[in-house]
Parts: C-alpha cells; sequence; structure tokens
C-alpha cells in the first residue's frame, strides 16, 4: 500500500527535510505520524501524494511507483486516495450532498451511483438526514464528517489524514478518530492520519510513526490508555 525505501528529500535552498527514510504501510492499517511542527511530515505527505519527488530512494503507493510515474497517469493515481485536510475545504456555496458528490461528477460517475454512494457514505459518517443543508449550518465536527465522507465517496484503498482534528476542539476530536477508526476496521480502508496531538495518540494507541528531524525514530504499535474502548469496539 505505502512502501518508502531509503528516502530522502531536500529543498531547493539546501533545506534536508527527510533522511533515509524506509516506512512501510500494509494494506488494512491504522497507523498514526505525529512529530512536531517541522519534523518533516508535510514533506512526507508532498511525497505520498506526489506534489514533489524525492531528491533519493524510492516511494510506491497503492502499486504506483511515483518517481517514475507520467505526469498524465498522476490524476489517475491520486483519484486512488482519499484525502482529509485540517481546513476540511469543503464548497461553501454548495449543500452537503453536493460536496460529497463533487468528485464522483468530475470522474463521470453515473447519476445512479452517486444517488446510491451519497447518501450511503453520509449515513456512515451519522450526517444522515441533513444532505440538503449547506456546510455553514454545520458544527466543525459536522463539516470534519462531511470531508471524511467525501474522502469515502470513491471507495479508496488508501485515505491521507492530514491533521483532521486540528480545527475542532478536543471532545469532538475523539469522535473523530474514533470514526475514521471504526471506517478502518469495517471498511477495510486503510489509513494514515497525521498529527501532533500526542494525547489524541496516547489514548487510542495502536501502530505510532515518529518523525524527528526528518528521521523516523519510532515505529511501533502502542498501548493506549483506553483499553477499554478498543475491548468493546472489537467486540462489536
Amino acid at each position: 500500500m505505502i512502501d518508502l525505501i531509503d528516502v530522502s528529500f531536500e529543498y531547493e535552498n539546501g533545506t534536508r527535510a527527510l533522511s533515509h527514510v524506509d516506512l512501510k504501510i500494509n494494506s488494512g492499517e491504522f497507523a498514526f505520524v505525529v512529530g512536531a511542527s517541522g519534523a518533516g511530515k508535510s514533506s512526507l505527505l508532498k511525497l505520498l501524494t506526489r506534489e514533489t519527488v524525492t531528491t533519493s530512494g524510492k516511494v510506491f503507493v497503492n502499486g504506483f511507483d511515483l518517481n517514475r510515474i507520467k505526469k498524465k497517469h498522476i490524476p489517475k493515481f491520486r483519484r486512488s486516495l482519499g484525502m482529509i485536510f485540517q481546513d476540511f475545504r469543503l464548497i461553501p456555496t454548495m449543500n452537503v450532498f453536493d460536496n460529497v458528490a463533487f468528485g464522483l461528477r468530475v470522474t463521470d460517475h453515473s447519476a445512479k451511483y452517486i444517488r446510491n454512494r451519497v447518501p450511503y457514505v453520509l449515513d456512515l459518517v451519522d450526517l444522515k438526514g441533513k444532505e440538503k443543508m449547506r456546510t455553514n449550518q454545520l458544527s466543525g465536527g459536522e463539516q470534519q464528517r462531511v470531508a471524511i465522507a467525501r474522502a469515502l465517496a470513491n471507495d479508496p484503498p488508501l485515505i491521507i489524514a492530514d491533521e483532521p482534528t486540528g480545527n475542532i476542539d478536543p471532545g469532538l476530536s475523539l469522535q473523530i478518530v474514533e470514526l475514521l477508526i471504526e471506517i478502518n476496521y469495517r471498511c477495510g480502508t486503510t489509513i494514515l492520519m497525521v498529527t501532533h496531538e500526542h494525547d489524541l495518540v496516547r489514548y487510542f494507541g495502536g501502530r505510532t510513526i515518529s518523525i524527528e528531524n526528518g528521521e523516523v525514530t519510532f515505529d511501533d504499535y502502542i498501548k493506549g490508555t483506553n483499553e477499554a474502548w478498543w475491548q468493546n469496539h472489537r467486540k462489536d
């Protein structure tokens, strides 16, 4: 699903953002990537979404060799990703249904597919009945749920969540991470969540990848402080 092999990345001014990174995330995994501002998280995401290319090393995502991919094939690659952003990036002039349907329409899905798929993913994120509401009528947590539904709409094998809890309060942050874990568990979607909120990671536990000064300094499974949540979750 994601495979980085001895990846280094330097900006044009000579600043090294990533140094000899090896990282493999298998299909169906949920992983947190943590690190302080400037640690290299954003540079990692730019490589994974093919906004830029490595200085050295290789990057494979969803079966695409991102070092050698042709420019004309980049849109096809990006359609294999679902992206969730800190600032939601919803279209304020559209209602909830149309925000989720937008990506499906521009990729020429049929009207029948859209009519069936959008309500399905809105139900998954507990927004059933809010299809006609404008995004400015929603709370921050609800707006992020719309963004998650949009990321799910095309049924991508991989979702990358970039600081998805950065613009919502702590209580809602827990709900958003619970929702992402639920999607991973029930749908089998691989999810990579980038965050600087260490408390959230410690609460849930799971695979945690720490980046410091452009290097992976920790990559292992940690036990969450809320073990009861996991036990109840896995019994569902």
